[in-house]
Formats: structure tokens, C-alpha cells, sequence
């Protein structure tokens, strides 16, 4: 389950995260947006407590969506200690997302 906090900036939110930040870029109308939302619901328990997901909805953040390229919705990208480390653009099954972000931690 997500947890809500508030920060600064989203800079300010990489940077004072103690474990990598699995960020998935959505927008509410986007059909595979909700597909991969219950799919990061089946992978949230095996990534706690090494990856933290958050959830930024494009349609209100456009400068964060620009910022990071994103070019195309669902996008998930993986940060550690504040920089980029990996990008996956669409669904993704929640079997191979674990394996993925576990071989990246």
C-alpha cells in the first residue's frame, strides 16, 4: 500500500530516501497505467522494505514528466542515492518486475 508524504520537491524526496525509490509515472486515463497499478499492488510486499514505490500522476506534475523524459505511460524508474539507474516503459508482469529491481539493488 502507498504512503503519502509531502516534500519540498521531488529532488528533495530522492535525496533524503535511504533505500532506491521505484517512481511509476502514470496518468488516470491511461488503461495500461491501471493494469501495472495493481501489478506494483502484487509487488509492493516483496520489494518492501529495499525499494520504496512512489506514484507521480503525470497530469499533475508535466514538468517532472518532461524533466525525466517521459515519453511514454506507464514508465518506471528506478533511483538510487537520487540518480537514475533504470527505466522500464509499459506493463511489466509482477514476477519479472521483483526479479528485475532485486538484480538492480
Amino acid at each position: 500500500m502507498a504512503v503519502k508524504k509531502q516534500f519540498g520537491s521531488f529532488e528533495e524526496m530522492l535525496a533524503a530516501s535511504e533505500v532506491p525509490i521505484l517512481v511509476d509515472f502514470y496518468a488516470p486515463w491511461c488503461g495500461p497505467c491501471q493494469m501495472m497499478a495493481s501489478i506494483l499492488e502484487q509487488a509492493n510486499p516483496h520489494l518492501k522494505p529495499q525499494v520504496r514505490v512512489v506514484k507521480i500522476n503525470t497530469d499533475n506534475y508535466p514538468n517532472l514528466a518532461t524533466q525525466y523524459r517521459i515519453t511514454a505511460l506507464p514508465t518506471l524508474v528506478l533511483f538510487k542515492q537520487g540518480r537514475e539507474v533504470d527505466r522500464i516503459e509499459g506493463v511489466m508482469q509482477a514476477d519479472a518486475l521483483i526479479r528485475h529491481v532485486q538484480s538492480l539493488l
